[in-house]
């Protein structure tokens, strides 16, 4: 299994709010393959802490990259978090 870990920090000035539109499309894509999927906001526990963080676990490598090539999925990350984002980290490994 492939696990996907992203996380993100937001330009100055734009609150953890704006980012529920984005987290909730994530969340609702159903690929092929896709085992499990959390997202959420930092709860503020730690200073200099990203601001968000997806989860998603794939049954293989295939299924993993027809994700990350997928339209809407796409559409999602650059229509409604690059916009509020200066840093995306990624992140993939085995499980």
């Amino acid at each position: 299994m492939i696990r996907n870990v992203v996380v993100g920090r937001l330009r100055d000035g734009v609150p953890l709010e704006a980012l529920r539109p984005g987290l909730a499309a994530i969340a609702a894509l159903e690929p092929p393959g896709l085992v499990s999927c959390r997202v959420g906001t930092d709860l503020r526990l730690r200073e200099q802490s990203w601001d968000f963080a997806i989860t998603s676990d794939f049954v293989d490598e295939a299924a993993y990259r027809a994700y990350d090539a997928e339209t809407e999925h796409n559409r999602v990350r650059r229509e409604l978090f690059d916009p509020l984002c200066t840093q995306i980290a990624r992140v993939q490994f085995e499980v």
